[in-house]
C-alpha cells in the first residue's frame, strides 16, 4: 500500500484513507467542487507507530494518553516517508495553504460518524505540514476518541488513521449542509446553515448562523442569525474575530446562492443514495466542498397514511373504529378495505370515500352520511345516527359533500336495490353458514400450512381463501341490515313507554335464547372452570376472538399457550360470577315486563315479539361478527405462511394484499418499500390515539406533540367548543354506582383493575369483555347504544355511560365517581 495518494486516486477507500478520505476521493470523482490536495494513507500511519504500536495499547488500556502524546512526540516521521510527503504538499503550488484533517477508519459511517474526534488544522504551511500530520495522527488516541470508541465497541487495536491534506478555501463564508432536515427527518427539505469566514465557528458551535430551508428548488423558510464571530486565517494559524457590525444581521447567502448550494447537495445525496451532511465553503463566489458524511441518527423515512387530506369532511372513529382500534399494518389494510367492500356496499358507491385511513387508523366520512341523509329527505331521522356512531358536540356544524340532491339520488337509489336484493339472497344462506363456518376455517388453516410452494398459497387465496371471506363479510352485513331500524326504534319507543331503566331490563336477554357471541368468551371461561368443556374445546370456540382481531401482524389469543391460563386467572377476581350476574338481570327483566304488561294491558305479545326480533338480529349480529373475526385468522395463518414460504418473515405485514400475491409468484419487486412502511407504521403506533372525531386536515404527528391536544374533537377549522367541565354521555347501562376509577389504557392492562372499580377508558371491545364482571361500572370516551360495552353491560346489569368524548381526559386513575348509567353522568366526587 503506498503512503500517499492523489485525492481522486480509485484506490481511495475506507481502509486506505479513512472515511473523510474516501468520501473526498468519491466526490472528486463525481466531479463534485473539491479543493485539491492528497491522502496521507493508513500504511504510512503504521509504518510511523509500528516500533511502538504495543506502547500505546498498553497505555490506552490504562488510560494514560498523556504517555500516548509523549510517545508520538519521541518520534519522527521517517526521512522516506517525509520525502513522500513533501513531494505531495510542494506539486499543490508554492507555500500553498493547506488544511491538514485527520480521517479515521472508523469514521463517517452511516450508523456513527465519530465527527470532531480526531484533530483538524487549518492554515498550515510548509515545513509546519509533517508536524501537523503527526498530531493528527496522535489525535487517534486522545481522551474523546477512545472514550467514543469504547462506547461503540470499536476494538482500538483494529483503528488507523489516515490524513487528508487539501488547500485551504480563502473562505469569506462557510458552513454545513444537511440534505435532509436532521431534526424532523423530512427528506424533501434541505437545511443550510451559514456564517461569515471559514467553516469553524459554525462546526464547532461558537456562532449562531443563518438557517436557510429550501424544498423544490426554492426557498421556504430562512432565518438571519446573529452572527457575533467568525474564524479568519491569520498567518500563523487561524483565530476567531469579531463579525464587523455591518456583517453581523446581514444574510450570508441571497436566495440564489442558496438554491445554488442545495443543487450541489442534492447531487452528493444522489451519489451517495442517502441524506448527507456536507461542510462547505464559498470563496470569490464559488462554492466547495470540503467533507460529506451520511446523517446519523435522522429518523426514519416515512410515507403519508392521510386520508383526512382528501377534503374538509367530518371523519368517525366510533363503530367500526372501536372494533378496529390498532393502527393498521399495510396488509392489514388491503384486508379492511376488502372487508368494508363487501360488509358495507354503501361504501363503494363512486365518487364517495366513505371510510379513510388516518395516520394508520381506521375512520369513517360522517360527511357523505350526513349529505345523503339530508339530500334523501331523511334529516328528521339523522339522530338515529348518534345512536351507532356517537354523539356529536351540542352546535357541530357538519361539513357537507359538494354534490348536487339529484346526483346523489341518481347513484345511490339502484344501489340501495341492490343491496336489498342481496341481503334478502344472503340472509337465506345465513344458518348453512354459521353451521359450517368454524370447521370450514379450521379446514382452511390447515390446509395453509401444508401448502409448499409461493405460488400455490397465491392460488389457494384466490380460490378459496378469498372467497370465504368475501362470503363472511356478506353474511355480516345481511345481518346487520335485517329488520331495517329495528334496533335504533325499538330501544326509543321502549324508552318513551316505559322509562330508561325498565326499557333496557326488558331488552337484555339476548344472552337467554341462545350464547351471544360478545359475551361467548367469558361464558366460555367459566363453563371451562367448572369442567364443563375442555381447553381445546375452549380454544377452538373462542381463540379467534381478541382485542385485536383484525391486525393479522398480531397473533390471535389461541396462538399463546399461555393465554387461557392468564384468563382462568382473571375469574378468581369476579366481583360475582357471570352466571349470576345473568341470573340477577333475569329476575329484574322479569319484574320489569310485568309492569309494563300492568301499564299496557293487551300489548305484551306484541311487544315481547318486537323485542324476540331485538334479540335475534343483535345476536346474528355477534354472531356473523364472530365468524368473520374467524376468517380474519385465517387471513393471519395466510399471511404468516407466505412469509414462510418467501423467507421474508415479518417483512410481508408491510405489503398490500397484490403486492404479496406478486412477491409468492416471484416478483418481489414491493419489498424495496418495506423500510420505509415499517418505519411509517412505528412512527403512527408509538403516537397516542387520535381524536374520535377530526374535522379537516390532520397531522397525526404534530397533534400528539400539542400538549393541549384533545381526544375528543380536532377540528382543523379552528373553532372546536371548549372542553367540557362534565362528563356525559349515552346512557349505556342503567344503575347508579360509586367506586375507584381505573383508568385503562388498553386490555393488557385489565388486571389493574380490581373488583367493584370502576372501568374507565377510551373504548372496548370483545377483548375487553373477561374485565366486565370485575367491573361495577364502565365509562367510555367512544361508543353509543348499540356499541360494544353497552350490549355487553346491559346483559350483565353493570351501570355504564358510553360515548362521553373527554372520560380518559377528565377522570384521574384513583379518582372517587359516581357513574349514572341512566342519565349518562359521571359525576367527580373528589
Amino acid at each position: 500500500m503506498k503512503a500517499v495518494l492523489p485525492l481522486d486516486d480509485a484506490a481511495a477507500d475506507l481502509a486506505t484513507v479513512g472515511g473523510k478520505g474516501a468520501s473526498l476521493a468519491r466526490l472528486v470523482r463525481a466531479g463534485l467542487p473539491v479543493p485539491d490536495g492528497f491522502h496521507v494513507t493508513t500504511a504510512a500511519y503504521r509504518a510511523f507507530v509500528s516500533d511502538f504500536h504495543d506502547d500505546i495499547l498498553r497505555a490506552a488500556a490504562a488510560g494514560d494518553t498523556e504517555e500516548i502524546a509523549a510517545l508520538f512526540a519521541r518520534h519522527d516521521v521517517p526521512e522516506g516517508l517525509a520525502a513522500e510527503i513533501r513531494q505531495a504538499y510542494a506539486a499543490l503550488g508554492e507555500d500553498v495553504a493547506v488544511a491538514v484533517r485527520s480521517s479515521a477508519t472508523a469514521e463517517d459511517l452511516p450508523e456513527m460518524s465519530f465527527a470532531g474526534q480526531q484533530d483538524t488544522y487549518l492554515n498550515i504551511r510548509g515545513d509546519a505540514l509533517l508536524d501537523a500530520v503527526k498530531r493528527c495522527w496522535a489525535s487517534l488516541w486522545n481522551p474523546r476518541a477512545i472514550a467514543y470508541r469504547d462506547q461503540h465497541g470499536v476494538p482500538h487495536d483494529e483503528v488507523a488513521l489516515a490524513v487528508v491534506v487539501q488547500e485551504l478555501v480563502d473562505a469569506d463564508a462557510a458552513g454545513i449542509m444537511f440534505t435532509a432536515d436532521p431534526v424532523t427527518g423530512n427528506r424533501a427539505e434541505t437545511v443550510v446553515n451559514a456564517s461569515w469566514g471559514l467553516g469553524e465557528a459554525v462546526v464547532g458551535g461558537q456562532v449562531t448562523a443563518d438557517t436557510i430551508v429550501l424544498s423544490g428548488g426554492v426557498v421556504t423558510r430562512s432565518q438571519t442569525g446573529d452572527k457575533t464571530v467568525m474564524t479568519v486565517r491569520t498567518p500563523t494559524g487561524t483565530e476567531e474575530r469579531p463579525v464587523p457590525d455591518e456583517l453581523r444581521r446581514a444574510p450570508v447567502l441571497t436566495p440564489a446562492q442558496a438554491v445554488e448550494l442545495a443543487a450541489i447537495g442534492t447531487r452528493v445525496q444522489d451519489l451517495y443514495g442517502m441524506p448527507m451532511d456536507v461542510e462547505w465553503a464559498r470563496s470569490g463566489g464559488a462554492f466547495a466542498l470540503v467533507q460529506a458524511r451520511p446523517i446519523t441518527g435522522l429518523k426514519p423515512q416515512v410515507e403519508e397514511w392521510n386520508d383526512s387530506l382528501k377534503g374538509d369532511y367530518l371523519w368517525t372513529a366510533g363503530n367500526l373504529g372501536e372494533a378496529i382500534p390498532d393502527v393498521m399494518t399495510p396488509v392489514t389494510w388491503s384486508f379492511v378495505r376488502l372487508f368494508i367492500h363487501e360488509a358495507m356496499a354503501a361504501s363503494s358507491l363512486p365518487g364517495f370515500d366513505l371510510v379513510g385511513n388516518i395516520g394508520g387508523r381506521f375512520y369513517m366520512n360522517l360527511s357523505i352520511v350526513y349529505t345523503i341523509a339530508e339530500s334523501l329527505g331523511m334529516k328528521s331521522r339523522l339522530g338515529a345516527i348518534e345512536n351507532v356512531f356517537g354523539k356529536l358536540p351540542p352546535g357541530l356544524d357538519v361539513p357537507r359533500v359538494k354534490i348536487s340532491r339529484w346526483e346523489i339520488i341518481k347513484r345511490v337509489v339502484p344501489m340501495a336495490i341492490n343491496i336489498q336484493r342481496r341481503v334478502r339472497e344472503n340472509l337465506k344462506g345465513m344458518p348453512a353458514f354459521l353451521a359450517t363456518s368454524q370447521q370450514r376455517c379450521e379446514d382452511l388453516r390447515a390446509r395453509i400450512a401444508a401448502t409448499g410452494s409461493g405460488p400455490e398459497l397465491a392460488d389457494l387465496y384466490e380460490r378459496e381463501i378469498q372467497p370465504h371471506m368475501v362470503t363472511s363479510c356478506r353474511m355480516l352485513e345481511a345481518a346487520g341490515r335485517q329488520g331495517g331500524a329495528t334496533l335504533v326504534y325499538t330501544r326509543d319507543k321502549l324508552r318513551k313507554m316505559m322509562g330508561d331503566i325498565d326499557a333496557e331490563a326488558m331488552l337484555t336477554g339476548v344472552n337467554a335464547d341462545g350464547e351471544l357471541a360478545s359475551l361467548g368468551p367469558v361464558m366460555g371461561l367459566s363453563r371451562l372452570a367448572r369442567g364443563e368443556i375442555t381447553r381445546e374445546e375452549f380454544a377452538r370456540t373462542y381463540g379467534h376472538r381478541g382485542p385485536h382481531e383484525f391486525e393479522v401482524s398480531i397473533p390471535r389469543p389461541s396462538e399463546d399457550p399461555g393465554w387461557i391460563d392468564a384468563q382462568l386467572a382473571g375469574l378468581r377476581d369476579l366481583r360475582a360470577d357471570t352466571e349470576a350476574l345473568l341470573a340477577r338481570q333475569e329476575k329484574a327483566r322479569e319484574e320489569a315486563w310485568a309492569r309494563f304488561a300492568e301499564r299496557y294491558p293487551g300489548k305484551e305479545a306484541k311487544m315481547r315479539e318486537r323485542v324476540r326480533r331485538w334479540s335475534a338480529v343483535v345476536r346474528d349480529r355477534e354472531d356473523t361478527r364472530s365468524e368473520n373475526m374467524r376468517a380474519f385468522w385465517v387471513l393471519r395463518a395466510f399471511t404468516v405462511r407466505a412469509g414462510e414460504l418467501t423467507g421474508h418473515g415479518e417483512d410481508v405485514f408491510s405489503l398490500y394484499l397484490e403486492e404479496l400475491l406478486d412477491l409468492l409468484r416471484g416478483d418481489g419487486a414491493a419489498l424495496s418499500e418495506v423500510p420505509v412502511r415499517r418505519a411509517t407504521y412505528e412512527q403512527y403506533a408509538a403516537l397516542p390515539p387520535y381524536s374520535t372525531l377530526i374535522i379537516g386536515r390532520f397531522d397525526p404527528v404534530r397533534w400528539a406533540a400539542d400538549p393541549d391536544r384533545r381526544a375528543d374533537i380536532h377540528d382543523a377549522r379552528g373553532h372546536t367548543a371548549p372542553v367540557s367541565d362534565t362528563v356525559t354521555g349515552f346512557p349505556g347501562a342503567p344503575g347508579v354506582v360509586e367506586g375507584i376509577a381505573r383508568v385503562i389504557s388498553g386490555p393488557e392492562q385489565g388486571e389493574r383493575l380490581k373488583p367493584g372499580e370502576i372501568l374507565v377508558t377510551t373504548l372496548t371491545n370483545v377483548g375487553w369483555t373477561p374485565m366486565f364482571p370485575r367491573a361495577a361500572a364502565v365509562v367510555t370516551d367512544m361508543g353509543a347504544p348499540l356499541s360494544h360495552a353497552s350490549i355487553v353491560a346491559r346483559e350483565l346489569g353493570i351501570p355504564a355511560v358510553v360515548g362521553t368524548g373527554n372520560a380518559t381526559m377528565r377522570v384521574r386513575d384513583g379518582d372517587r365517581i359516581r357513574v349514572d348509567g341512566e342519565r349518562g353522568t359521571v359525576e367527580l366526587l373528589g
